[in-house]
């Protein structure tokens, strides 16, 4: 199983970072170690001092596959959910000033953190998906996937070009505006429509 993450993949969120946007989709990955265990708390990393949330979509891979097109990947993912891309903004920052990768700042234990997944029905619109974080019981990032750079076929259209995918997987699709930081004792709650699929407490 391998975390492929999606970066710049919203308009409103590139700019508040300062970035240009992207003439195809950012590829960045996350090893196995990143996903948060169920039932397991997640621990303010002792190795950073701005401890970023980002949430986003996250696709359930349910086919193997290598160089798909765009019509057929669809058939590619089976169900949904919200994810949190953590990130720790101050190592980044120093590490994209430098010139080098920024793994460290975005790959470490515990880093990718799942809600509960929703089965795809044929009546469910892919398309247009809502969902929302709220940060101690207060809204901080809103999108709709319709509003994503490229949209969910496209990411796996280009990530098959470079990886193959493999039933498993777990695609993260970018985050829109409203990243911000997270400090102990903050509650996140990731929401598709009114459904809470994500809690949990920064320890």
């Amino acid at each position: 199983m391998k975390i492929i993450c999606v970066g710049r993949n919203y308009t409103d969120h590139v700019k508040e970072l300062g970035n240009e946007i992207p003439d195809e989709p950012v590829l960045f990955m996350k090893p196995k170690s990143a996903l948060l265990q169920s039932h397991t708390p997640f621990y303010y990393p002792e190795f950073t001092n701005e401890l970023h949330y980002e949430c986003e979509i996250v696709l359930r891979v349910c086919k193997n596959g290598k160089y798909i097109q765009e019509k057929h990947a669809p058939n590619y993912y089976d169900a949904v959910t919200v994810g949190i891309d953590f990130t720790a903004r101050d190592i980044q920052d120093e590490l994209k000033k430098k010139g080098l990768p920024w793994e460290k700042a975005k790959a470490f234990d515990n880093s990718a953190v799942l809600g509960k997944f929703i089965e795809l029905t044929p009546d469910f619109n892919r398309k247009s998906i809502n969902f929302s974080l709220l940060k101690n019981k207060e809204l901080v990032q809103k999108a709709n996937s319709s509003q994503m750079i490229f949209s969910f076929e496209k990411i796996i259209e280009n990530i098959s070009n470079y990886f193959s995918l493999n039933i498993g997987d777990l695609i993260f699709t970018g985050t829109p505006a409203g990243v911000g930081e997270a400090v102990v004792g903050d509650q996140l709650e990731g929401f598709i429509d009114d459904q809470c699929l994500l809690n949990i407490e920064v320890k």
